[in-house]
């Protein structure tokens, strides 16, 4: 479908803090005016924003953009904030012909099956969560008590943390979340900690197989599809970083935005486990704007590097420059979706890439659609009457915007 050829808004990129409306308006003038912006980053020079949902599925699905340059320090990564070292040794900075072996393990373990069977305990902790709430009686702040002690016990069952050891895993895994605002020693401690107690557990999993990840990634059966215990330690950390703070950041985001769209929400209570999966992929292309807090025009996900001299959508890249997309902005060009700026849960084509796309499609995503599923279907259907109690309290200074705090009663 072509680009609409007018509009009135200014397509300057990136912008400062506007209402949603102003924001959806000038994501669409942007697309309309081009497919991407050079940017300069704070970090590691210029890079190349691509605004089009189109055009951002042709540079994923293109193997002459790799991250090799990032992983090997050859490039320093241009973006918001400065990468730490041990991230760009995870799966998310491999590149064909390894990335796909490490992806083909993993998803054999995070597959549609399993997650599928961990929907019951889901269910069940969910259950567990709301009880404990509901005897503590409202107000609550709905992120301590729900939204990030759910991903990160489903995430504890996917590796195969046994239950005494989750008290010290969430600990250790919280550290590295946006809502911690924990200082940097601390943070580094809790790591450290993490770290030295996974290398043990993918020991004792490679002796003593159960039926969880680390177990899986330990015991290969192929020969070639074996891997050493520090190829599988980057992986269960990238699980742990981006598998339950965006995660919990989500949930939030989704009870957030349905408490401040009622007739969204009257949608939702009509039929919770029924508009669940609907609400959840409209809850991630939209959710930050359905919360009607202003929104600034600038965000991406991880960068590539253009091997060759590459043209997308009529706009040339240079063999050596890096590339990368705005989710936000792909969610809204004025043609991927129809009327993108409206909050509709019941929508059914939702080509958002919030989860990104192809070969570099989230890892974990069955596990974090099935997680925000639940969290939101079980919590409305026990507390069909939640209400806030309060304004939230969103970390602005985060690059996540993650939401630290959420009262609510009922």
């Amino acid at each position: 479908m072509p680009h609409p050829t007018t509009t009135d808004a200014p397509a300057e990129y990136p912008f400062g803090a506007v209402t949603p409306t102003e924001a959806g308006q000038r994501y669409r003038a942007i697309a309309v005016d081009r497919p991407m912006t050079k940017v300069t980053m704070p970090f590691g020079g210029d890079v190349w924003v691509i605004h089009r949902n189109s055009a951002a599925r042709q540079m994923l699905a293109d193997s002459r953009f790799v991250r090799e340059p990032f992983r090997t320090g050859e490039r320093v990564v241009p973006y918001f904030v400065e990468f730490p070292d041990f991230l760009k040794t995870t799966i998310q900075f491999e590149d064909p012909p390894h990335h796909t072996k490490l992806r083909k393990l993993v998803q054999r373990s995070i597959s549609p099956k399993r997650v599928k069977a961990m929907r019951d305990s889901a269910i069940e902790f969910a259950n567990h969560l709301i009880d404990e709430m509901v005897a503590k009686g409202g107000p609550v702040n709905l992120v301590e008590e729900y939204t990030v002690a759910l991903p990160i016990q489903m995430l504890a069952n996917l590796l195969g943390v046994p239950p005494e050891d989750r008290p010290k895993f969430q600990k250790w895994s919280s550290s590295t979340l946006a809502v911690a605002n924990m200082p940097e020693e601390e943070v580094v401690a809790n790591m450290t900690e993490l770290v030295v107690y996974m290398m043990a557990l993918i020991e004792e999993r490679r002796r003593e197989p159960r039926e969880d990840l680390l177990s899986d990634l330990a015991n290969a059966r192929d020969k070639d599809d074996s891997l050493t215990d520090g190829e599988i330690l980057p992986i269960a950390l990238v699980l742990i970083i981006g598998g339950f703070d965006n995660t919990a950041n989500f949930i939030g985001a989704g009870v957030l935005s349905l408490l401040r769209n009622p007739d969204q929400l009257e949608v939702f209570l009509s039929d919770p486990d029924g508009v669940a999966p609907t609400a959840v992929e409209e809850i991630l292309r939209h959710g930050r704007m359905a919360i009607g807090d202003k929104v600034t025009g600038g965000g991406g996900m991880v960068p590539f590097v253009a091997t060759e001299d590459v043209t997308i959508e009529g706009q040339f890249i240079a063999k050596g420059e890096a590339a990368l997309f705005d989710p936000m902005c792909c969610g809204h060009d004025g043609v991927a979706l129809e009327h993108d700026d409206v909050f509709d849960i019941r929508r059914e084509n939702n080509p958002h890439l919030t989860l990104s796309y192809g070969m570099h499609h989230c890892l974990g995503a069955p596990l974090a659609r099935m997680e925000m599923q639940v969290g939101l279907a079980e919590l409305y259907k026990r507390i069909p009457e939640l209400t806030l109690a309060g304004e939230a309290i969103v970390d602005k200074d985060n690059l996540t915007q993650a939401i630290t705090d959420l009262p609510v009663t009922w």
